[in-house]
């Protein structure tokens, strides 16, 4: 795997260590051999008088379990075979099951993805598909992880689509998704999203880059939102193809000393660059951005993000077992340590699809249809993950407030006292909007502004809503 490298060098010094200081370690190792002594004669009192039989596998187990948790760290985890692979499998992004990305609320649950080639998609599942029943069981009632399971095995799904439901019975299979998805919108802005570093995901985005370069690419939007991190080498490798010289990260072991972890043969990217974060952005994806903030390569846009800043190794066991292993700990090029902190935004956006659309904007794009309902979200005719926020109310049609106000480069807020809905321009002009006269509305914790009466206050906006498809469209002329 990529971390080998990493792995080889923290091994390799660890025997160095111990190598220099084996001359004067005989009384450590003869408490290590007095505690080795005490383990085992535990184990033998439990195996000879315990009342009930004792599975001797079962106590070795948790006594390695107990070492590792005694760390209080919830990174370093001890792996049987069938949980180290089961791990390996899921960093890159591999697992059984019928192929979509889910969004929940508190009152649904629908699909926002289908991927491409998926048994889901070969059943006829769309995405802003509702999912009604899992196997009979309503959604509300099911733990949210039925859709996994075994190779060959069925689930059946009731589904409702434009108001009609039906029912879809979909044959389980592996699911190796692809780690980077690539499309040219706009005035050449390229939009790059990495769903997680993968051992090969370098090598995905060195692809994706080449095609995007070749399509004219003036500027990148770099959505690394909801990337759990992966292998930093692969991060490292991506953060090459921004960065022709200079640091990407610090990184510090158990002597605390700060090693430089530098870029000497990289390439510049040479065009402006927006990142994507939010509270799910961790560990390799804190690293690469910050590698492309502190660097004065990105804009970073969204929410803070998670706050992993160690790196763990996966050190091979004689058995075949694995041992996950915080050894390192990680800083930015300008040396900030955001553990448990996260990193923030230089712009902070509220809202999937605000983001996006800020984003976009601030990459050059200035010609922007945002259209969809409240599942599916289209810029100008491409498939994003996010949503309009439609609303439709006796005869009022109502739409995300942060939507609202992201295509006017305007900031949201609220109100309380007057109980409003507060859109502001760059200018600094406030309007609002009231629950009280049903010019916005609240639900689920979001604000949603009736249309007609934002564009008697915002008339550069443009909208239109189709009954049949039961779509929105938002622009700005």
């Amino acid at each position: 795997m990529k971390s080998a490298k990493i792995m080889t060098a923290l091994l390799s010094g660890c025997l160095a260590l111990s190598i220099a200081v084996a001359p004067l370690a005989s009384a450590a190792e003869a408490q290590e051999q007095s505690n080795t002594d005490i383990i085992n004669e535990v184990m033998n009192y439990l195996e000879t008088y315990n009342l009930s039989e004792v599975d001797k596998e079962a106590l070795i187990r948790g006594a390695i379990d107990g070492m590792v948790n005694t760390l209080e760290d919830p990174y370093s985890q001890y792996f049987d075979k069938a949980e180290a692979s089961e791990f390996e499998h899921s960093v890159d992004l591999e697992y059984v099951g019928i192929g979509i990305r889910m969004q929940y609320t508190p009152t649904e649950l629908y699909i926002e993805e289908v991927l491409p080639g998926s048994p889901a998609e070969q059943a006829g599942l769309k995405r802003g598909d509702t999912i009604l029943k899992i196997n009979g069981v309503a959604v509300e009632d099911t733990k949210g992880d039925e859709l996994s399971g075994a190779t060959g095995t069925k689930v059946t799904l009731l589904v409702q689509r434009n108001g009609v439901t039906k029912s879809y019975r979909i044959t389980r299979n592996a699911i190796a998704s692809v780690s980077v998805t690539s499309k040219l919108i706009g005035s050449q802005i390229a939009y790059i999203s990495l769903s997680g570093f993968t051992q090969t995901a370098d090598e995905e985005f060195s692809a994706a880059l080449k095609k995007m370069r070749a399509a004219g690419m003036k500027s990148m939007v770099l959505d690394l939102r909801d990337n759990p991190g992966g292998y930093m080498d692969s991060a490292y490798n991506i953060a090459s193809q921004f960065i022709d010289k200079g640091i990407m990260m610090y990184t510090s072991d158990q002597t605390g000393a700060l090693t430089p972890v530098t870029i000497t043969d990289g390439s510049k990217i040479g065009v402006p660059v927006v990142v994507l974060t939010n509270e799910y952005s961790a560990s390799a994806s804190e690293a690469l951005t910050g590698a492309l903030r502190d660097n004065n390569i990105a804009t970073v846009v969204g929410l803070r993000s998670f706050g992993k800043a160690r790196i763990q190794s996966l050190l091979p066991m004689s058995n075949g077992d694995m041992l996950k292993l915080t050894t390192q700990k990680y800083l930015t090029p300008n040396k900030e340590d955001f553990n448990h902190i996260g990193l923030a935004p230089d712009i902070e956006v509220k809202g999937k699809t605000a983001q996006l659309i800020t984003a976009l904007q601030i990459a050059g794009m200035t010609r922007m249809e945002a259209s969809g309902d409240n599942h599916i979200l289209n810029i100008n005719g491409s498939a994003f993950a996010g949503n309009v926020g439609l609303v439709k109310e006796g005869n009022h049609i109502y739409a995300s407030a942060r939507v609202l106000a992201s295509l006017l480069e305007s900031d949201v807020s609220w109100d309380p006292k007057n109980k409003k809905v507060l859109v502001t321009t760059g200018a600094g002009k406030s309007s609002g909007f009231a629950i009280a006269s049903k010019e916005a509305i609240s639900r689920n914790g979001e604000t949603f502004i009736d249309l007609n009466a934002f564009k008697q206050k915002f008339p550069a906006l443009v909208w239109s809503y189709d009954t049949k498809q039961n779509q929105l469209k938002l622009s700005v002329k």
